[in-house]
C-alpha cells in the first residue's frame, strides 16, 4: 500500500504528470532561462555586438542540462540540437528578449504577476526533466545509484553547473562564481530531488513516480515563486542546514575566524584592526623616514 493513498492524490497526480510539456511549459522555461542570461552584466552589449556568441549562450541556458546529461551517458552532446521545433522557439525567444522594438516583448515578461507564471512553469519542466533523467539512466545502470543522481540532479541544475562554460562564450571568466563553491536553491533543489526520485525508481521509496512528480513539483513552484515575489536570494534549506552541517561536518566558526584575522592582516590600515602591524607601529615614537619604509612596506 503506498503512503500517499490515503491523500488520494492518484488520479489527479497522474493526470498532472501526463501534461505535455511542448510547447507551453517549454516556451516558459526558454523565457525564463534567457531572461536570466539578460540579467548578466554585458549581456545586452555582447548581443549587439557578437550575436552569434550572445545566441550560444541562450542556447546553453536553454539546453545545457540536456548537453551535461549525454555527457555524463556518454550519448552524442550535440543529439538534442536535431529537436529542430525547441531550437527554432528557444531561437525566436532569443530574438524577441534581445532584439524585439522598444523591449516590448522583454518588459511584458519582466512584469512580476507575468513572470511568476512564467517561473511556475519553469518548475514544472525542471522536476519532469529530473524524472526523466532519472529514468533515462536507470536503463544505462541498474544499481548506479550515483549515476542516477548524478544525472537527475544535472537535469535539473545543468545551466548553473556549466555556468563557467557559458561565462567564456562571454568573454569572461570567474572560477570564483562556481555553483559547485555557492550552490543556489534550484541547485540543491534539483540534488535532494534527485535523491528522492533515485529512491523512488529503486523501490525504497514507497510513493509513485506520479504522486511524487506532483508533490515536489507543488513544493518548487511555492518555494520559487515565494523567492521570485520577494526578490530574495536565500534558500528554504538554510534553516535544516544550520543545524545538521555542523553536527556532520563540523562547525566552521575557527576557520571564519581564521579567515577574517588573514583579511584583517591584509587589508587592516585602520585604527580598529588589532593585527594590523602599521597601526601599531604608528603609535610609537618614530622618525619620518622610519614611517615611510613602513608605509611602503605594508603597501
Amino acid at each position: 500500500m503506498e503512503l500517499l493513498s490515503a491523500l488520494s492524490l492518484g488520479e489527479l497526480a497522474l493526470s498532472f504528470s501526463r501534461v505535455p510539456l511542448f510547447p507551453v511549459f517549454d516556451l516558459s522555461y526558454f523565457i525564463v532561462s534567457i531572461l536570466y542570461l539578460k540579467y548578466e552584466p554585458g549581456a545586452v552589449e555582447l548581443s549587439r555586438h557578437h550575436p552569434m556568441a550572445s545566441w550560444l549562450c541562450a542556447m546553453l541556458h536553454c539546453f545545457g542540462s540536456y548537453i551535461l546529461a549525454d555527457l555524463l551517458l556518454g550519448e552524442p552532446v550535440i543529439d538534442y540540437f536535431s529537436n529542430n521545433s525547441s531550437i527554432l522557439l528557444a531561437s525566436a525567444v532569443w530574438y524577441l528578449i534581445f532584439f524585439c522594438p522598444l523591449d516590448l516583448f522583454y518588459k511584458c515578461v519582466c512584469f512580476l504577476p507575468v513572470k511568476l507564471i512564467f517561473v511556475a512553469m519553469k518548475e514544472v519542466v525542471r522536476v519532469r526533466k529530473i524524472a526523466v533523467g532519472i529514468h533515462h539512466a536507470h536503463h544505462h545502470y541498474h544499481h548506479g545509484w550515483f549515476v542516477m543522481i548524478a544525472t537527475g540532479w544535472v537535469k535539473g541544475s545543468g545551466v548553473t553547473l556549466m555556468s563557467n562554460l557559458e561565462q567564456l562564450f562571454r568573454g569572461v571568466w570567474k572560477p570564483e562564481t562556481n555553483e559547485i563553491l555557492h550552490m543556489s536553491f534550484p541547485t540543491k533543489a534539483s540534488l535532494y530531488g534527485a535523491i528522492l526520485f533515485t529512491l523512488q525508481q529503486t523501490r525504497w521509496l514507497p510513493v509513485s513516480k506520479a504522486s511524487l512528480i506532483f508533490i515536489f513539483t507543488m513544493f518548487m513552484v511555492s518555494c520559487k515563486v515565494f523567492l521570485t515575489a520577494t526578490h530574495s536570494h536565500s534558500s528554504p534549506f538554510d534553516v535544516l542546514e544550520a543545524y545538521i552541517c555542523p553536527v556532520l561536518f563540523g562547525s566552521a566558526s575557527g576557520g571564519d575566524h581564521h579567515h577574517n584575522n588573514h583579511g584583517g592582516s591584509q587589508g587592516g590600515s585602520g585604527p580598529g584592526s588589532p593585527h594590523s602591524p602599521l597601526p601599531t607601529k604608528s603609535k610609537e615614537e618614530l622618525s619620518e623616514g622610519s614611517r615611510k619604509k613602513k608605509t611602503k612596506k605594508a603597501d
